[in-house]
């Protein structure tokens, strides 16, 4: 089954802190900081659901031009390596230029190459550190430029 993407409301906040609390469980957010990310007008937040199915991913952006941030991105680990990170992804940047966006940042554990590996693919590049940003990790900072940001 492939996933569709649709826009994360707050009907789906409790499946969504399930998968966070599976796959970040020192670092997760809280269900406030979700509930107030989708609150915000700058946000623009997504879930990968499998039809009639649960969700199997979710992404965040925050746009304020001229630069946003990917404020989060998880795909069930059963899912791995299916695609799912890089629809969240495209649909994250299709939004971001939409809004008027040219750089778009994130932060990424230091010990998770395979979600880096998925940032440079993007054309994300290391711009860098920030000591213990996570539990027991640091975090990588990258950063993509849209082509119009790189002629300048």
């Amino acid at each position: 089954m492939t996933p569709v993407l649709r826009p994360m409301t707050v009907d789906d906040v409790d499946e969504v802190m399930k998968l966070e609390r599976e796959l970040f469980p020192t670092d997760a957010w809280t269900e406030g900081m979700l509930r107030d990310e989708l609150a915000q007008p700058d946000r623009y937040y997504l879930v990968a659901q499998d039809p009639d199915g649960p969700i199997v991913g979710y992404a965040g952006l925050r746009a304020v031009p001229p630069e946003g941030d990917v404020q989060t991105m998880a795909v069930a680990p059963d899912r791995w390596g299916r695609g799912i990170g890089g629809t969240l992804l495209a649909a994250l940047l299709d939004e971001a230029r939409r809004r008027g966006v040219g750089a778009v940042f994130l932060e990424v554990r230091s010990d998770n190459p395979r979600a880096q590996e998925l940032y440079r693919r993007f054309g994300f590049v290391e711009i860098g550190m920030r000591p213990g940003y996570y539990v027991g990790a640091d975090a990588v900072v990258m950063r993509r430029l849209e082509p119009f940001e790189e002629e300048r």
